[in-house]
């Protein structure tokens, strides 16, 4: 294991200055936002509803493609204009 490992950083070298630690998370945090931003962490973002909300009333989460498809029909089932 390395040292960032234990730090829950990968990019953790012990005697970084806070100003190197940043620029090390930088491309993680821009992925992060980038996914965000996009959409692609939909379905991570449902998951972790889901666990908090409803894990205790029983049943499974959606699977990864029931959670897409119910989204895309969400979207593109009904009124989609603007007048």
């Amino acid at each position: 294991m390395n040292a960032g490992a234990k730090h829950g950083n990968a990019c953790f070298v012990p005697g970084m200055t806070p100003i190197a630690e940043t620029l090390a998370s930088l491309p993680k945090r821009v992925w992060t936002w980038l996914r965000a931003v996009s959409g692609d962490d939909a379905y991570d973002r449902y998951l972790e509803h889901w666990r908090t909300h409803h894990q205790k009333d029983g049943g499974k989460p959606m699977s990864r493609r029931a959670f897409h498809r119910a989204r895309e029909s969400e979207r593109w089932n009904g009124i989609n204009r603007c007048c």
